[in-house]
């Protein structure tokens, strides 16, 4: 199960990392958790749909409010043979990062997920792992 929700803590360590171009962000007032099922899906892809792209994420970023900080095509979660997860960031303007890491993870490499594991991308969103 991926649990999508608004973090303001990750929020407050990006703003205070950004530069003068994050200063139009706020953290939205409201924002309620949704939970993906993962399992039997393969591979999730996380990111802002796209008309002109043509892109369609499964963890759609764009639905209100819409994370400004995501890229179209940020990241991707990825099954493995043994049910284990990993995620892979697609080479996003703003990176991804796992756990509260201040670094982001190295674009096109995989990174093992666990049970609890929280991903962040964009502005405010977290993405938490929970197996089942």
């Amino acid at each position: 199960m991926a649990v999508v929700s608004a973090d303001r803590d990750y929020f407050t360590q990006m703003m205070a990392r950004s530069g003068p171009e994050a200063q139009g962000l706020y953290f939205p007032p409201y924002c309620p958790e949704r939970r993906i099922p993962m399992t039997g899906r393969g591979q999730l892809r996380i990111g802002r749909r796209s008309q002109q792209r043509g892109t369609v994420p499964e963890i759609d970023l764009s639905v209100p409010p819409e994370d400004p900080g995501a890229s179209h095509q940020h990241a991707l979660f990825q099954e493995q043979p043994d049910g284990s997860w990993i995620v892979v960031d697609q080479d996003s303007t703003n990176g991804t990062t796992v756990n509260g890491s201040p670094d982001p993870i190295t674009p096109h490499t995989a990174v093992p997920l666990n049970d609890g594991d929280r991903v962040h991308v964009g502005a405010w969103t977290t993405i938490t792992v929970h197996r089942a």
